[in-house]
C-alpha cells in the first residue's frame, strides 16, 4: 500500500443497521407529516414545544386530531434519537473516543440550556436557537479533530442538524397557524433528509479517497441537469400543493395561486423529468454504465409516481392519493442520490 492509498474503514454491522433505520424514519416522518395534514390535524397541538400551554401531551378536548399530531411530534422524537445513534456510532469509528465525546458533550451542553430556556418560558425562537448553535460549533469543531472520512460525518452531523431544524420549523408552523410557506419548506426539508441519509448508506459502503469520473461527460452534465429538473418539479408540486384543500385544518382556507393551474405548471418539469429520465436510462444500459440499476428503479418509481399524480388530479385529491404521493417523491429524490453518486467512482491504483 502506498503513501497515498485510501485508509479502508471498517464500519460495524450496528451502524449499518441503525443507518437503515435513520433513513426509513424519515420517510416514515414524511408519511407522519403528511397524515397530519390530510386529516385536518395542523393544528391537533395549538402549541409548541407543549401540546396545549398547559400540557405537553393532548388532553381528551383535542380529540383525535390531538394525538394525530402529538403522534408525529413523538416520531420527530425518535428520529431525532436515531440521528444520535448514527452519529456516535460514526465518530467512534472515526475517531479518538475522546474527540467524538467533547463533540457530543457539548451539544449535549446545549440541549440542557434550550431545556432550560423552555422551562423558564422564553421565547421558543430562543432555546431553539441556541441549540441549533451549539450543535453547529460542536459539528465544527468534530470535523476538525476527526480527520478521515469526513464525509460519513458531515452527512451524520447534517441529519442532526436538520432534524433539530425540523422540528423548529414545524413548532412555526403550528405558531403561525399553518402558514402555507413554512408548512411547504417543512416537506422540503423532510425530503433533503431523506437525501441525505441515503446518501449516508451509498458513502457507508463506498472506498474512501480520490475519486474519478465513470461516465462520459455528456452524460454527467445530462444526469445534474436532470435532478435539477426533478428540484423544480418537487418545488411547483410543493406550491400546487400549497394551495390545494389539504390546508392542515378545516378552519384554514388558503388563497393565492390557482390550484389548478399550478397543477398543469406542475406536470411540465414532471414530464420533462420523465423524457431526460428515458434518455439517462438508454445511454446507460447502451453503454454500460454503473448507474443503469438504479436509474430503472428511478424509473418504475417515477412512473407510479406520474400515475398517481394523474389519477389524484382527476379524482378531487383524495387524502390518501396526495399523502403516497408525497411519500413516492422522496423515495424518488433518494434514489436519484444514488443515482448521481454513482457517476464517480475511486481512482484506480496504478
Amino acid at each position: 500500500m502506498t503513501a497515498d492509498a485510501p485508509v479502508r474503514t471498517r464500519f460495524s454491522p450496528t451502524l449499518t443497521v441503525f443507518a437503515w433505520l435513520s433513513f426509513l424514519s424519515e420517510v416514515l416522518i414524511v408519511a407522519t407529516g403528511g397524515t397530519v395534514r390530510l386529516t385536518s390535524s395542523g393544528l391537533g397541538c395549538s402549541d409548541w414545544p407543549l401540546c396545549t400551554p398547559g400540557s405537553l401531551v393532548p388532553t381528551q378536548e383535542l380529540g383525535i386530531h390531538g394525538l394525530i399530531e402529538f403522534g408525529n411530534r413523538t416520531m420527530t422524537g425518535a428520529v431525532g434519537i436515531l440521528a444520535i445513534v448514527v452519529l456516535l456510532l460514526t465518530l467512534g469509528a472515526l475517531g479518538r473516543r475522546r474527540d467524538a465525546l467533547a463533540a457530543v458533550w457539548f451539544a449535549a451542553g446545549g440541549l440542557v440550556l434550550a431545556v432550560i430556556g423552555f422551562a423558564i418560558q422564553l421565547p421558543a425562537w430562543i432555546p431553539s436557537a441556541v441549540l441549533l448553535v451549539t450543535v453547529i460549533v460542536a459539528a465544527v469543531y468534530s470535523l476538525r479533530t476527526v480527520p478521515v472520512r469526513r464525509d460519513l460525518s458531515t452527512l451524520a452531523w447534517v441529519v442532526l442538524a436538520g432534524v433539530m431544524s425540523q422540528a423548529v420549523v414545524g413548532g412555526f408552523a403550528v405558531l403561525t397557524e399553518l402558514n402555507a410557506f413554512l408548512v411547504g419548506f417543512h416537506y422540503v426539508v423532510s425530503l433533503l433528509l431523506v437525501c441525505v441519509t441515503a446518501a449516508f448508506l451509498v458513502r457507508l459502503r463506498a472506498v474512501p479517497g480520490p475519486r474519478e469520473r465513470a461516465v462520459p461527460l455528456w452524460y454527467l452534465v445530462l444526469a445534474h441537469v436532470t435532478s435539477l429538473v426533478l428540484a423544480v418539479t418537487v418545488v411547483f408540486g410543493v406550491l400546487t400543493t400549497a394551495n390545494g384543500p389539504h390546508s392542515g385544518d378545516d378552519a384554514i382556507v388558503r388563497n393565492g395561486f390557482d390550484a389548478t393551474i399550478m397543477a398543469h405548471v406542475h406536470s411540465i418539469p414532471g414530464y420533462t423529468l420523465a423524457v431526460l429520465t428515458i434518455v439517462l436510462v438508454a445511454a446507460a444500459w447502451t453503454l454500460r454504465l454503473p448507474t443503469r440499476g438504479w436509474l430503472v428503479a428511478f424509473v418504475v418509481a417515477l412512473l407510479a409516481q406520474i400515475g398517481v399524480g394523474v389519477w389524484q388530479a382527476n379524482s378531487a385529491l383524495p387524502p390518501l392519493l396526495v399523502g403516497t404521493h408525497m411519500v413516492i417523491a422522496a423515495l424518488l429524490s433518494a434514489a436519484y442520490v444514488v443515482v448521481i453518486l454513482r457517476l464517480k467512482r475511486p481512482v484506480s491504483g496504478s
